[in-house]
């Protein structure tokens, strides 16, 4: 009769180690047919142990799933506005710190001037910190900072790229726009 209730006992052991989720119950499972065994413990107690293992595993893979899902970042795109007359330009700003140095500033009303023939520029109330900011690369359409002189750029025309000239984003809707820009304009956050 002991050598029953003990079969009992380590049967229910087994069972509530299953339910509860512990690392070392996996083990405890596999490193205990012999003893199971000896006491005299059904083969059926020890599948439905290893049953409840399994299903449990599965429901664990399901949840870490569920959480690899719910922690990817969202895509969030910093958008500003440039508007001068009835015109606007939007810029899609990079995750550079130059670009964040801007975005800070904002909104800003502020004279734009003429310079070369491809480009507009102002000057922000205080420095961009270029640290970790790409170059800038691409054509028209760019927004950059020319670090030197401080100067804050809109490409409407292509450029000789510069150690010194670093992208700020890129305009995803007036580029075409840039070349009419002049005199007073205002610059801020959209969203």
């Amino acid at each position: 009769m002991k050598k029953f209730l003990y079969s009992i006992f380590v049967g229910m052991m087994i069972l509530t180690l299953s339910a509860c989720g512990t690392g070392d119950a996996g083990q405890s499972v596999e490193s205990t047919p012999e003893t199971l065994s000896e006491t005299g413990t059904s083969s059926a107690v020890l599948e439905q142990s290893e049953s409840s293992e399994s299903l449990e595993v599965s429901s664990v893979d399901e949840v870490s799933s569920d959480i690899d899902i719910a922690e990817e970042p969202e895509n969030t795109f910093r958008q500003i506005s440039v508007q001068f007359g009835e015109n606007t330009v939007v810029y899609e700003l990079n995750d550079g710190t130059a670009a964040d140095s801007l975005y800070e500033q904002l909104p800003l009303t502020i004279e734009v001037e003429d310079y070369s023939t491809n480009e507009k520029i102002f000057y922000p109330p205080q420095p961009l910190d270029t640290n970790n900011s790409p170059l800038a690369q691409s054509g028209a359409g760019t927004l950059a900072y020319y670090e030197p002189w401080g100067d804050i750029v809109f490409f409407y025309g292509d450029y000789n790229e510069n150690p010194s000239l670093f992208e700020l984003g890129q305009a995803v809707s007036g580029g075409d726009l840039v070349s009419g820009m002049s005199g007073t304009i205002t610059i801020d956050i959209i969203g």
